[in-house]
């Protein structure tokens, strides 16, 4: 490394060229990225749709979900195949294999479904896709006092405006009905015309179309036929004729049937603050950029182009630039502060002008990471910045080393240039090599292929461009900066203010070199004269906190959830029930949530007037949804989907004020009151209080897979009553529901002889009641049904089927309770399977403080899974939080130790030994204990983000630990004795040392003193990596010197007892 160093150094115009490459290409870099909160998570999911309109989840389950799963079965790179049979159809979702190609499966399962040809005759085609992850951008809210065909004509307009924006994709249109046109035709004027529904819809189907007829190739040339007829309006589908007579007269469809070009029957509504709304979900899609495609949203609502009806008003109800803008920016005033706290520190113990360019080593190292970003596809976002943090102090350790050497050889005599080049050759073996075992200590994040990849490769990402861009800036940019700073003549040079800074740092840096000779040299012969003393206890600490990590008594969480500014509640009540009903139980839910906001604003002008909250701050709670039907837009995979909604599901979400407007009053506290003043709702099967941003999945989750239904319910009874008997656990419920009451019909004997089969009664049936489709047409966006069917005062009570006339094949109309039977039964809301067997959800949330979800699910483990596996066939499997949990670990365990043997060939290499790298490696399990004792002194749970800190502090406490032991050996190459040598050199090395570990520690002081939910999920990490290091750093000072005595006693070439008493005498 002599010659390229010493190039850099002559050459100044090399080093400031480079250090220019470096900002300038950043900078650039930079300008291009794209913004995000949260990177996009590769779910590695399919989803497929079978489509079974008016089946029941039983007819879903045998027609349509097992003939998926024998389709399927066998196919490679399928993890897990889950199914859920509902009303009106299948879904099920693929779960990919670890390394599985997307679209490779994706063309195999494609092609499988495609080729199943024992689908149900009523079946619509399937619909096989990738789940491609979404990210909210703005929700947009058009209100009026009006009814829902005004608000959809307006919003489609508005729609397609912002679709025709450069960075906008794709709108979806959510809680309007989609539209159909229903021909109700009386079961009396069918008799009084001799007609049957069947026959109306085929008449329609032949009346209105468009058929190419080919073409005519004449001598002039090619003439197109076509066939033109479709009809698409309701008022259009009245001139339709249904049948023509000898006479001449024709019966049209207007005169026999009521046409209602409408929506679909069913029940969906949405309001703003109680005023109709339909909602508009802007949504970014790929490489689209957040922040601009909210912009070009914003600049539409306020041009002229926006021209509104009377009486509507289009109003942002969530921006998620705005929260991305925000928290990145809280981050990043957590970076700026720790980069002045990591200058002020070097400011004390180096000269001033070496602090600067040691300093200026973040900047240009950040820079250049920055320029590697563009092509490995990475994003400015909240782990991007928080990367740059965690390796805020990280960076300049390297050049803490060559600045510290440089000075202390420019204090021996030597010119400036030759000091900058003797002192970086004499630490670049051990700089270079320390950041290489620092990248390898990351490598775990980097081959993270678990579901949170995406956070973990980012944040690992981040930190090893740093690190790489620091290593060539500590080599070759920072010595020909110090080699040529002014020394003399210098702005301010002899001032008061810079004499009276040189006397305060000359004794800040003469008193820490006068501890390090006079107080650390001596204890540390007492430490090494009692070496084996000290290997006894350190061996101890280390057992006693591996027996308590082991043992369960500290208690490690998984990943808890990440805050966001929505809290929202949801309600799901009996299958079937009136829209009457929920609606009064999503009354009592609006009615509790509007008296809080109410009490919210009266603590926010409290909070104004103690200053905690700013005087601009008008309100905690920016709006408030409800949604009957159907539950509120949260981003995430899927999008807008055809639905007519559910009589038994409601919503309310409220729509936060950003953190410190609402005089930092946390979602968390926000949902737990409104949970207390709900309380329970009368009938409702579940109701749930969220208000995260972003989680793992259900704290609590179960899966209860079985062939027998009834032992499954027996067991998920069991497990509910369980779980609700723990303090702290709450929101508990299961995915069984009892769906709505079904009739199940049977055809009689008397029926067969008069020559119907059970399909003849069925058909007729479902045609009365569901309808017969005639045809869809496209209006416009809308794909719309044309369906036939009675009359809805004519299909409202099992009165109007008993007295339905079946039509026999002869054309003769009998009653159906001549030719037919029925039974009263339930049916389910849906059912579920996986892996070929049906299975019972049972999930719950809980309160971290109380009780670690760990703990519930050792115990419900061990006292219910082998006694429901023998008694009820049962077999229990952990789900959400905890199989995210296992997964995640599971690889860890398997790239960690890679890491460790790649972190040990890197040690051997510049040591030339086996031996000296175990002493080396020796601090790493003394940094997790100091990681482990941060989280106790902050008084934060041991959580995922602990152990990737822990990991990555492997990397970071071996670096100083390195660099002593190669001055050791240094030392005792110019002939030193042993214990001379290891004394010597930790007083050498003992004020880059601390130096390094002090800026790591302040680097991260910011962060960790920020209670904020912007940077809540990453402080795990940050303290395991602060505390981690300032422990490791009192072994490497003490333990190291001591090990590698010890090493030096058992190779059998130990100086004799009296020299080495004389050595410590001295």
């Amino acid at each position: 490394m002599r010659s390229p160093i010493a190039w850099f150094v002559k050459n100044p115009v090399a080093s400031n060229l480079l250090m220019w490459i470096f900002l300038v290409g950043g900078s650039v870099a930079y300008l291009s990225l794209n913004q995000e909160e949260f990177p996009d998570i590769e779910v590695g999911l399919l989803q497929i749709s079978v489509p079974y309109l008016g089946a029941t989840p039983e007819e879903s389950e045998t027609g349509v979900c097992i003939r998926i799963e024998e389709a399927l079965d066998g196919t490679e790179n399928i993890d897990r195949l889950t199914l859920s049979a509902r009303e009106g159809g299948c879904d099920a979702t693929v779960q990919l294999s670890n390394g599985a190609d997307l679209n490779r499966l994706l063309n195999d399962v494609k092609g499988k479904i495609d080729a199943i040809t024992t689908f149900p005759a009523e079946t619509e085609k399937p619909i096989v896709r990738a789940v491609s992850p979404t990210d909210g951008v703005m929700t947009i809210a058009l209100s009026s006092r009006t009814d829902d065909s005004n608000l959809k004509v307006v919003a489609e307009e508005i729609r397609d405006d912002l679709l025709d924006l450069p960075e906008v994709s794709t709108v979806n249109l959510e809680f309007i009905r989609p539209l159909e046109i229903a021909i109700e035709v009386s079961e009396f004027t069918l008799r009084q015309y001799g007609l049957t529904l069947g026959q109306i819809s085929q008449a329609i189907s032949r009346a209105s179309l468009d058929l190419p007829g080919g073409m005519i190739r004449s001598s002039s040339g090619e003439i197109m036929l076509r066939t033109k007829g479709q009809v698409y309006q309701g008022t259009e589908y009245a001139d339709v004729v249904v049948a023509s007579y000898p006479d001449g007269t024709q019966l049209r469809l207007g005169d026999i049937a009521t046409v209602k070009d409408g929506f679909e029957e069913g029940y969906l509504d949405a309001r703003l603050d109680g005023v109709n709304s339909a909602i508009l979900d802007v949504v970014r899609i790929g490489d689209e950029d957040i922040v601009t495609s909210a912009n070009q949203v914003k600049e539409f609502m306020n041009s002229a182009e926006l021209d509104l009806p009377e009486g509507m008003t289009l109003r942002v109800v969530t921006d998620a630039s705005v929260s991305t803008q925000a928290r990145i920016a809280t981050v990043a005033e957590n970076a700026y502060t720790g980069l002045l706290l990591v200058l002020f520190i070097l400011a004390l113990f180096l000269r001033f002008k070496i602090a600067i360019w040691v300093a200026a080593g973040i900047p240009i190292a950040i820079c250049g990471a920055l320029i590697a970003f563009p092509p490995y596809d990475l994003t400015i976002s909240s782990l991007t910045i928080m990367g740059f943090i965690l390796v805020l102090g990280i960076v300049v350790d390297d050049a803490i080393v060559v600045g510290e050497r440089i000075h202390a050889f420019e204090r021996k005599g030597l010119s400036k240039e030759d000091a900058a080049i003797e002192g970086t050759v004499e630490v670049s073996v051990p700089v270079i090599f320390g950041v290489l075992t620092t990248i390898a200590a990351f490598l775990p994040l980097l081959l993270d292929g678990t579901q949170f990849a995406a956070f973990s490769q980012l944040i690992g990402g981040t930190v090893v461009f740093c690190l790489i861009a620091s290593l060539i800036e500590s080599q070759l940019i920072l010595p020909g900066h110090l080699a040529h700073r002014k020394t003399e003549g210098y702005f301010l040079e002899g001032s008061r203010i810079v004499s009276a800074w040189q006397r305060f740092q000359a004794k800040i840096a003469e008193g820490l070199e006068y501890f390090a000779e006079h107080f650390y040299r001596r204890f540390l012969k007492v430490v090494l004269r009692y070496r084996y003393a000290a290997w006894a206890a350190a061996t101890g600490v280390v057992l006693v906190v591996g027996a308590l990590l082991f043992s369960g008594r500290v208690i490690f969480q998984f990943m808890p959830s990440i805050e966001g500014d929505n809290v929202w509640s949801t309600v799901n009540m009996p299958a079937g029930v009136p829209e009457a009903v929920t609606q009064e139980a999503v009354s009592i839910i609006e009615a509790k949530a509007l008296e809080l906001v109410a009490e919210l604003d009266e603590e926010l002008a409290g909070l104004k007037e103690s200053g905690m909250a700013p005087e601009s701050a008008r309100s905690a709670v920016e709006s408030v949804l409800t949604i009957i039907g159907g539950t509120a837009p949260k981003g995430g995979p899927g999008g807008s989907q055809r639905s007519a909604g559910s009589s038994n599901i409601a919503e309310v979400m409220l729509y936060l004020t950003p953190f410190y407007e609402r005089g930092q009053i946390s979602a968390a506290e926000i949902r737990d009151r409104w949970r207390e003043k709900v309380g329970t709702i009368p009938d409702a099967l579940e109701l749930t209080f969220v208000s995260d941003a972003f989680s793992a999945g259900d704290a609590i989750n179960f899966r209860l897979e079985g062939r027998n239904e009834e032992n499954l319910k027996i067991a998920s009874t069991q497990l509910r009553e369980e779980l609700m008997l723990y303090p702290g656990v709450f929101d508990v419920s299961d995915s069984f529901r009892a769906g709505k009451q079904e009739v199940q019909i049977q055809i009689l004997d008397r029926g067969k002889t008069l020559g119907l089969t059970l399909n003849d009664v069925a058909t007729q049936v479902r045609q009365a009641f569901y309808g017969a489709e005639a045809q869809r047409i496209q209006r416009g966006s809308d794909d719309i049904r044309v369906m036939v069917r009675y009359p809805e005062p004519e299909r409202q009570s099992l009165g109007n089927l008993e007295e339905l006339l079946i039509r026999t094949p002869n054309g003769a109309e009998v009653p159906f309770l001549s030719i037919a039977d029925y039974t009263l039964g339930n049916s389910y809301s849906s059912i579920n399977r996986q892996n070929g067997r049906r299975v019972i959800t049972v999930r719950g949330d809980v309160d971290r403080t109380v009780v670690a979800p760990d703990e519930i699910r050792r115990e419900i483990f061990a006292k219910y899974r082998q006694q429901w596996s023998r008694e009820l066939d049962v077999n229990m499997a952990v789900g959400g939080e905890g199989e995210r949990r296992s997964e995640s670990l599971e690889g860890l365990y398997t790239t960690y130790p890679i890491a460790m043997l790649i972190m040990f060939a890197l040690l051997a290499v510049p040591l030339k030994s086996y031996l000296q790298p175990l002493v080396i490696m020796s601090v790493i399990p003394f940094g997790a204990i100091g990681a482990i004792f941060g989280h106790f002194l902050m008084d934060v749970p041991l959580v995922f983000f602990s152990i990737l800190g822990i990991i990555a502090l492997s990397g970071v406490v071996v670096n100083a630990s390195l660099v002593l032991v190669i001055t050791i050996n240094r030392l005792r190459e110019e002939g030193q004795d042993v214990l001379e040598a290891v004394s010597n050199a930790g007083m050498v090395r003992f004020r880059p040392i601390i130096l390094t570990s002090i800026t790591t520690f302040i680097g991260l002081v910011p962060l960790m003193a920020t209670a904020n939910p912007a940077t809540f999920f990453i402080l795990p990490m940050a303290i395991s990596l602060a505390y981690g290091v300032l422990f490791a750093t009192v072994i490497t000072l003490f333990l190291v010197p001591s090990l590698y005595l010890i090493l030096h006693d058992f190779l059998g070439d130990g100086d004799s007892t009296k020299q080495e008493e004389l050595l410590y005498q001295r």
